[in-house]
């Protein structure tokens, strides 16, 4: 029988899309029982947003919630988290002993495939973390970042024309994508994934790209993606009948939409096919019960308000209409015939109450939270009617940058210059005269290699100078561990994971710890409060007897 292998990435990736990372570790260990049991390949629970998010504002340490989930699933299922390559969580790149040290520390606490990725798809960007996370025994799963070429306008092509300027066609197709993962296999590959994570890769790029890595690399192919534009579920049937080794998914009730398809919809479309998951399915049913509970719970967060049907997939019987929307997406898929998947599971995805295709990230092709990031923006600007310039001029920034794929923080980057030059625009200001320092070292080289290189008058006028330069690591400084003297003279990090979270989360880890250790010195140190003993006020019999005993 054929076998798919799932990973769940609804603790992780799941609840980082619907719920803003709110989840609580009381919430987590709710539901870790059941994961123990359920036989899922893989659990995705770390990395991402999880550590910083999870300081910030539920005053939790990161260390802590990788290693109470490790202790409760033990070795029933593999644990796995991101690493942005050499960028680790942070925009600039970090020196080699930072990434080794923090690459042995998340291994010994419990991880077991660690899934890296680089925002150019720069593989030099990647090595260090691949050659580290084999040196301590763990699964080094390369990520190749998916995106879709610039989408320029007539006015665009003709501006270029005149200009004598390329404007860059067909980059990311599917030999770009091969190759890299070619490479990333001689490099060390464990697994490699298509890493989508604005669900941009549709069903027809979906097969040609599966059947294109299958015939070309030996290791497994997983596939990652978000269900935003309406693509997911579609893409994700479509890599299955195509030969996928592994697919990400999340368990209904945190599914859909911005997240990754749902679990229970997959294991349909395996049952039908015939394909063992080795997923124990009443375990899922109970998990996502108590995910019911806790979505009600971070209702505050909840981006979506929408409620997934009531399913239960261990036990389920499907209406004869949507039943056979199952079986029409399949013939589609094994057809090849795109277009209609994607009606079938669009139609399915209603049925089961998950969200309607986002058009306008659909549209726009860019990942929702860049979207939703360069809104925030001009609203705090009170320029909301200036979102469709910007979005207009999102292909002109990535062209400009080296068509950089739009994944953190290159998706942040490229939308947050998208709307400075809509600014300029608008305040007669001639191009790029407001810029990011992040926009500047991207298109400098700081970042690593762009996909279609930088113009050299570009970079002069940006940077001021025609050279790409490359980060160098020697110049970097680690960050301070200063000695806390209010609170006993204690080291603001008390031991090497601390120092970690300093170097990698410097703005919110120096507040998260020193709340820390001033709860140790509160702990350790109780203020002793003195006895208060109220006078007794004396009756005039009590005086009487004060004059009989002599006392006056």
């Amino acid at each position: 029988m054929q076998k798919l292998k799932i990973r769940d990435l609804t603790l992780r990736d799941g609840q980082q899309s619907q719920f803003a990372t709110r989840m609580s570790q009381a919430q987590v260990d709710r539901v870790l029982p059941y994961y123990a049991k359920a036989g899922f390949y893989a659990c995705e629970v770390w990395g991402g947003a999880v550590p910083d998010s999870i300081m910030r504002y539920l005053g939790e340490n990161p260390w802590d919630r990788l290693e109470k989930i490790k202790a409760a699933v033990g070795d029933s299922t593999k644990l796995t988290s991101l690493s942005r390559g050499r960028n680790l969580f942070g925009y600039a790149p970090y020196p080699d002993e930072v990434i080794e040290g923090f690459t042995k520390e998340t291994l010994k606490s419990g991880l077991g495939i660690v899934r890296i990725f680089d925002a150019l798809n720069d593989i030099n960007n990647m090595t260090s973390t691949i050659r580290y996370v084999k040196k301590y025994g763990g699964i080094t799963d390369c990520a190749v970042c998916f995106t879709v070429d610039p989408r320029f306008t007539f006015g665009d092509k003709i501006k270029a024309f005149f200009k004598r300027k390329k404007l860059p066609e067909n980059i990311f197709n599917v030999d770009y994508f091969v190759r890299k993962a070619v490479e990333l296999e001689k490099e060390g590959a464990g697994i490699i994934t298509i890493k989508d994570m604005a669900g941009l890769i549709h069903p027809k790029m979906t097969g040609e790209l599966i059947r294109g890595l299958k015939n070309s690399v030996k290791v497994p192919i997983d596939l990652h993606t978000h269900d935003t534009p309406g693509y997911g579920l579609a893409s994700v049937l479509m890599a299955i009948v195509n030969g996928v080794d592994i697919v990400d998914t999340v368990i209904s009730n945190f599914a859909g939409g911005p997240a990754a398809p749902a679990f229970e919809l997959v294991q349909i479309f395996c049952d039908k096919l015939g394909i063992e998951t080795d997923v124990d399915l009443k375990q899922v049913s109970a998990i996502n019960k108590e995910l019911l509970v806790i979505r009600k719970e971070l209702e505050q967060f909840d981006t979506t308000k929408l409620i997934p049907r009531e399913f239960d997939i261990s036990d389920y019987k499907l209406d004869a209409d949507i039943d056979a929307l199952f079986d029409r997406s399949i013939t589609a898929a094994k057809s090849g015939n795109a277009d209609e998947l994607l009606v079938h599971t669009q139609a399915i995805t209603k049925y089961f109450n998950f969200p309607d295709p986002n058009e306008q990230v659909k549209n726009a092709e860019i990942p929702g939270g860049m979207y939703t990031n360069m809104v925030a923006q001009l609203k705090q600007l009170k320029l909301d009617h200036l979102m469709d310039r910007a979005l207009k001029l999102v292909p002109k920034c990535r062209l400009d940058s080296g068509c950089p794929p739009l994944v953190t923080p290159t998706s942040q980057i490229v939308g947050t210059q998208a709307v400075n030059l809509a600014l300029d625009e608008q305040n007669g200001k001639p191009e790029y005269s407001t810029l990011t320092n992040q926009f500047v070292n991207l298109v400098m080289g700081q970042y690593g290699k762009t996909p279609f290189p930088v113009d050299p008058g570009f970079r002069e006028e940006i940077c001021g100078s025609p050279e790409e330069i490359p980060y160098d690591t020697s110049s970097y400084k680690k960050q301070p561990n200063p000695v806390l003297k209010e609170f006993g003279h204690v080291k603001l990090a008390k031991n090497y994971k601390e120092e970690l979270l300093i170097e990698l989360f410097p703005n919110v880890a120096v507040g998260f710890l020193k709340k820390k250790r001033e709860a140790e010195w509160i702990a350790a140190n109780p203020v002793v409060v003195p006895r208060v003993i109220k006078p007794k006020v004396l009756t005039e019999e009590d005086i009487q007897n004060l004059y009989k005993d002599g006392w006056y």
